[in-house]
């Protein structure tokens, strides 16, 4: 046993919680950590979210611009090579929504577009709810027709 290994016996120190407020012989009474006057120091107070202790918050310091357009639609789109390779793996010869939601390429609830990437030597006869003007004319060129649903 050395002095840089002293230590107290094993109980006979306590980690008590700080008692504060409870007189000046604890060294925490009189103001109980809180400083003195001033918001904090008193009872219920809680700050803002946001506020920066008058300074001027961020969210108002930092300009506003652009907007949503409320009636934007927003459409899921899906390009003639994957359709050319659905149709290729499984055959097909009519594609709609609902063949396009069984093999995992939109959901359920989505609007399609119809995009014009990729090559279709397929004659299909496909139905969306939009379509690119080169998709359009890549399925007609075909012999295929583009049938627009209405949603």
């Amino acid at each position: 046993m050395n002095l840089s290994n002293l230590s107290p016996a094993k109980g006979s120190v306590k980690k008590e919680k700080k008692r504060i407020g409870r007189g000046q012989g604890s060294g925490k009474g009189g103001t109980s950590t809180k400083g003195h006057k001033g918001a904090q120091s008193r009872s219920g107070y809680s700050s803002k979210r946001g506020f920066e202790g008058g300074q001027m918050p961020l969210q108002r310091r930092v300009p506003k611009f652009g907007f949503k357009n409320i009636n934007r639609v927003e459409y899921n789109g899906v390009n003639l090579d994957v359709i050319q390779k659905l149709a290729d793996d499984h055959k097909l010869t009519t594609i709609s929504p609902e063949i396009l939601f069984e093999h995992g390429l939109t959901s359920k609830k989505d609007l399609i577009k119809i995009l014009g990437r990729g090559e279709l030597k397929a004659k299909l006869s496909i139905a969306a709810h939009a379509f690119s003007a080169t998709a359009k004319t890549a399925i007609e060129a075909n012999g295929g027709e583009a049938i627009v649903q209405k949603f």
